[in-house]
């Protein structure tokens, strides 16, 4: 098995630095950049990062753990989704992933080489909770408590995603999943039980990845797990259901985990970016970013679903209370931000809604994921957005990466230059908005590591660490180093 067994020598010449250019330094340290007296690297320039800005790499346990059937971990919607012909575009699974649950140490040490002081990870609900509610499942438990051990033995900061689309099976064939208001009250009970176990070293919890996502394509349109198809008014449901868990949530992990504890979602928001900067065009794509995420973050935020968003649903609005909405819009610590692409390009309009979307020409470029239109300046709006029109003091950007047709090279490197380019385009625009003010505290690149992409399965790599897919031999890309000069000089290298 790669890496096992390996000093920490052998380990520094497997990951390969010099080979891509860079001399093998201590994490946190730069040639280019000596550390100030307290170990930072913020150079006092308008191109750097606030000082004590968060760097990490962002995963999820379904596509890197594997281990599916061992130490009592009981089938999620993923397993049985993947198992049904034509649903995952290479005919794979995630039974073996890039096999995490085994080699966790060694990809904590990955992370170090970066210098990446955090790490956004999900815990698998099923392996908690095999049955998705009922008698926990301590083996299953004990793997995290491993795993947070190893991180912060490493100075890596801990950041829990609680769900991360892997719902148990069980629920799924018990309630109908999240078209039931119980699997938002199992949810908030598995809340409750992991923040009870780990809140004493992790200190930053999110609920619910990208509910927008999960519900359209898991219960829309059928493409993601658990495979569904359901109308207008079920998808209302299924959306509502999804942000009473997180309200639910949100309660249980105050009420048992330690003091001090944070909370926040982690979405992909719609993001509406101005197609020209005008004061006008500005203004017309803050609305459309309220109206347009009205369904799960704006109610979150304000309490109440807009009266354009009741309107358009008519009669196929989501069926709710009013102590739905005040558990949904319980105060939270923190908003992430998943930003990949821009949704929609916004022109003002003397229209009732305000606004106008403009349609995206067949000649928009696009990366190796044909829906990954790149648009840099979308990590500037999406958080300038969300912190004005909801006052939100505290924003990490959860997700942010690209995929790439990456090969190794004759020399066994990867030379992964579009990646490079649209993270540091990205990053760019990041530096923009926190130099404005924009209170951005934090940043987790997706991915660490190539991992199972969904019903894309192995086909399209997002990592910082080229993966074979058979051996699990981790090789860094050359946008490894790219990061790691980054992270050490708390600056777009």
């Amino acid at each position: 098995m790669a890496f096992k067994g390996l000093s920490r020598r052998q380990f520094a010449g497997i990951t390969g630095w010099s080979l891509l250019g860079m001399s093998a330094l201590p994490a946190g340290s730069s040639q280019a950049d000596p550390a100030n007296e307290d170990g930072r690297h913020d150079r006092g320039t308008s191109s750097s990062f606030p000082s004590g800005f968060l760097w990490g790499t962002a995963t999820s346990a379904y596509q890197i753990e594997g281990a599916v059937n061992e130490d009592g971990r009981g089938p999620s919607i993923w397993d049985r989704f993947a198992q049904k012909r034509g649903t995952i575009s290479d005919h794979s699974n995630a039974d073996t992933a890039t096999d995490h649950y085994h080699l966790y140490r060694e990809d904590v040490q990955l992370m170090k080489a970066l210098g990446a002081k955090a790490y956004r990870f999900s815990i698998a609900w099923p392996r908690v909770f095999p049955e998705g509610a009922g008698p926990p499942n301590p083996r299953g438990l004990d793997f995290y408590n491993r795993l947070l051990d190893e991180l912060l033995a490493n100075g890596i900061e801990p950041f829990a995603t609680l769900y991360h689309w892997d719902l148990p099976q069980a629920l799924q064939d018990r309630f109908g999943g999240w078209t039931s208001r119980d699997t938002s009250k199992a949810f908030a009970d598995y809340a409750a039980y992991v923040a009870a176990r780990l809140s004493d070293r992790v200190k930053h919890f999110f609920t619910i990845n990208e509910c927008s996502r999960h519900v359209h394509l898991g219960h829309g349109n059928g493409a993601d797990a658990p495979g569904l198809k359901l109308s207008q008014s079920g998808l209302h449901q299924v959306q509502h259901n999804l942000a009473l868990g997180h309200g639910l949530a949100v309660q249980a992990i105050r009420a048992h985990g330690q003091a001090g504890t944070r909370i926040g979602p982690a979405e992909n928001v719609v993001s509406c970016i101005p197609a020209i900067e005008t004061p006008a065009n500005i203004r017309a794509a803050e609305i459309a970013t309220r109206e347009l995420n009205a369904g799960y973050l704006t109610a979150m935020l304000e309490g109440k679903y807009t009266d354009a968003f009741l309107a358009q649903a008519g009669n196929d609005a989501p069926k709710y209370t009013a102590e739905d909405l005040r558990i949904i819009s319980s105060p939270i610590d923190f908003i992430g931000l998943n930003v990949y692409t821009p949704d929609h390009y916004v022109v003002a309009a003397d229209n009732e809604r305000g606004f106008t979307l403009a349609p995206f020409p067949r000649s928009f470029p696009h990366m190796n994921a044909a829906w990954l239109r790149p648009g840099p300046e979308a990590m500037y709006w999406v958080p300038r957005h969300v912190a004005k029109l909801w006052n939100v003091k505290s924003i990490y950007i959860s997700e942010n990466g690209t995929s790439g047709s990456d090969q190794l090279a004759a020399d066994g490197n990867v030379y992964d230059v579009d990646r490079i380019m649209y993270l540091r385009s990205y990053l760019t625009q990041l530096q923009r908005a926190a130099s404005e003010g924009v209170p951005v505290h934090g940043y987790f690149l997706w991915s660490l590591i190539d991992n199972f992409e969904w019903s894309d399965g192995f086909e399209q790599r997002f990592g910082l660490y080229w993966v074979d897919f058979d051996t699990k031999r981790r090789t860094p890309k050359l946008s490894a180093s790219f990061y790691r000069e980054t992270i050490a000089r708390n600056a777009v290298a």
